[in-house]
C-alpha cells in the first residue's frame, strides 16, 4: 500500500476528500493522479531531505494488523529530538510494507 492509498482514508474524518468528485469538480481518475503524484514527491522528500531522528515512549493502548498494515494507538506519548521534547495525549500510528507491490510496482 502506498502513501497516496492511505492517506485519504485517514483524512477523511477531517476532509471528506471525495467531496471535489462527487460534485463533478475534478474526476476520480484526476483525483487519483493527484495522490499518486503526491506519494512519488513525499516519498522522494522523505528519502532525500529527512535527516533528523526522533525517538517516542507511550503507553499502547491497541494495536491492529489487518491487509498487511499495522495501527498502534498509544498514549501519554513523548516524542524526543536531541533539543526538544514534545508530549502528547493520543497518537495513531499507521505502518504499511513501503515496498512496491503489484500495480505500484511500475509507477
Amino acid at each position: 500500500m502506498s502513501t497516496a492509498q492511505a492517506l485519504p482514508p485517514a483524512f477523511s474524518r477531517w476532509y471528506p476528500y471525495q467531496q471535489p468528485c462527487k460534485s463533478q469538480q475534478i474526476t476520480p481518475q484526476l483525483a487519483l493522479q493527484v495522490l499518486l503524484q503526491f506519494d512519488k514527491a513525499i516519498n522522494s522528500a522523505l528519502a532525500q531531505r529527512v535527516r533528523n531522528r526522533v525517538n517516542f515512549r507511550g503507553s499502547l493502548n491497541t494495536y491492529r494488523f489487518c491487509d498487511n498494515v499495522w495501527t498502534f494507538v498509544l498514549n501519554d506519548v513523548e516524542f524526543r529530538e536531541v533539543t526538544e521534547l514534545v508530549k502528547v495525549d493520543k497518537v495513531k500510528i499507521v505502518a504499511c510494507d513501503g515496498k512496491n507491490t503489484g500495480s505500484n510496482a511500475a509507477e
